[in-house]
């Protein structure tokens, strides 16, 4: 007897980048090829090598604030404004984009057993910029730090935030994958629906506060683009493109609503997509070095388990981060998996114009990729002038492209061989 799984569907989503904090905007602006890039806005140490971008520092707070005061129920909104005063930038944008998650997923005000809603954020080091702030303050005057530093500047205070926005009581935690977090993330989401519970399951991609060492470190290990496009920073991000360089970090963060087929039936929910499946496995290596092998073995592995054969994928939303090796491994694992069906494949690069979101980048990229199941129109890959030759499939380059997903894969592979890959089917409602 084949035991069958609980099934789970995308019911809500948030978005905040600098080309979008609302979906519609969001998608627009992706579809019509806008870039996030700019010069760095917080960066004030010209020794620093990285100059270029997507940059959140200047998010007015409390324009959104004022935005969502229209839209929340008054305790609602005086709880997260609270929570907000307080809080890093970081923190204040994962609770923010929750509550536009909630929102948008018709569950406020609706009566949600608390203690059958999980949290999940996907994402360590969170608050890099504001633990090194405090940190220079303490070596000038330890008395001058922030007095609530030491809760503050913990990963689990965005889960905790963002649990006490939502009155959520279920299970509460983060999960570190480098840039597969916010996959590895969603992985427990599934689990904690399937075998502990919950109705619903909040999956929180968190902004990576980036702090200038940070930067300047992914830059003298050579990950990150810093030498030809300082003047031209929206040119900065080119998967597969010949000229590509490194990717460029980015501010951003998205948050999907996770929740059990019956209970969204139940409630009338709207339904952007099935969830079937994520699968996670490492590359035995420490090193931030692609595998090709790694990849394909990821994304086998995913199909495998959910009885989906190759020709069955249309679509897939790439890792593709803008590195030499890191485009051509990916590419490399397609074709290994898929063989001739590869040629047939619409894939596109999301980081084109957003930029590397790191830890949260797999929900980000996720949000613009169910919005694409929705509007039926793919996102280009901007920025490819010279064609890489080893890049022959189709990637979207440079123009939007009409096309009605089925059935979708969303590829996450981040330092030290961690891959995560994850399956979306579209909704059916005649599947019930």
């Amino acid at each position: 007897m084949v035991h069958q799984h609980k099934r789970i569907v995308v019911t809500g989503m948030g978005i905040n980048t600098p080309i979008g904090d609302d979906l519609e905007t969001f998608y627009n602006n992706l579809v019509a090829g806008k870039s996030a890039i700019s010069r760095w806005k917080w960066l004030k140490n010209d020794l620093v090598y990285s100059k270029v971008g997507g940059d959140l520092s200047e998010y007015d707070f409390k324009a959104k604030l004022a935005k969502l005061k229209k839209q929340l129920p008054a305790p609602f909104h005086k709880k997260l404004r609270q929570l907000c005063k307080k809080a890093p930038f970081s923190t204040k944008i994962s609770a923010m984009c929750a509550a536009d998650a909630w929102l948008d997923a018709g569950l406020v005000g609706f009566d949600l057993d608390p203690t059958r809603c999980a949290t999940l954020v996907g994402g360590h080091n969170l608050n890099e910029k504001y633990l090194v702030d405090n940190y220079e303050t303490y070596q000038d005057e330890p008395d001058y730090i922030d007095s609530l530093a030491a809760l503050l500047m913990l990963d689990t205070d965005h889960a905790g935030t963002v649990s006490e926005v939502l009155g959520s009581q279920g299970a509460c935690y983060t999960m570190g994958g480098a840039c597969a977090s916010a996959n590895v993330a969603l992985r427990s989401a599934i689990d904690e629906i399937r075998h502990h519970d919950h109705q619903v399951a909040v999956v929180v991609g968190s902004v990576l506060d980036f702090s200038g060492m940070g930067v300047h470190a992914m830059a003298m290990m050579g990950a990150i683009t810093i030498h030809s496009f300082n003047e031209t920073p929206e040119k900065a991000s080119r998967p597969y493109d010949k000229d590509r360089e490194g990717f460029v970090p980015s501010h951003g963060a998205g948050v999907l609503v996770l929740e059990e087929l019956g209970h969204a039936l139940e409630r009338g929910a709207r339904i952007y997509a099935e969830v079937l499946g994520c699968t996670s496995t490492s590359d035995g290596c420490h090193l931030p070095s692609p595998s090709t092998e790694g990849q394909a073995r990821t994304l086998e592995r995913l199909l495998r388990r959910n009885r989906i054969v190759p020709e069955d994928i249309d679509y897939v939303s790439a890792h593709a981060t803008s590195t030499p090796l890191g485009d051509k491994s990916e590419v490399n694992a397609i074709k290994k998996v898929f063989g001739d069906h590869a040629y047939k494949l619409k894939i596109n690069a999301p980081k084109s114009m957003l930029g590397h979101t790191c830890w949260s980048a797999p929900a980000v990229e996720t949000v613009g990729a169910l919005m694409q199941f929705e509007g039926r129109k793919l996102h280009p890959s901007i920025n490819i002038d010279n064609r890489d030759p080893e890049i022959d499939l189709d990637v979207c380059a440079n123009e939007a492209v009409d096309h009605e997903i089925q059935l979708m894969v969303k590829n996450s592979f981040g330092f030290g061989g961690l891959n995560c890959c994850s399956l979306y089917k579209r909704w059916d409602p005649n599947s019930v």
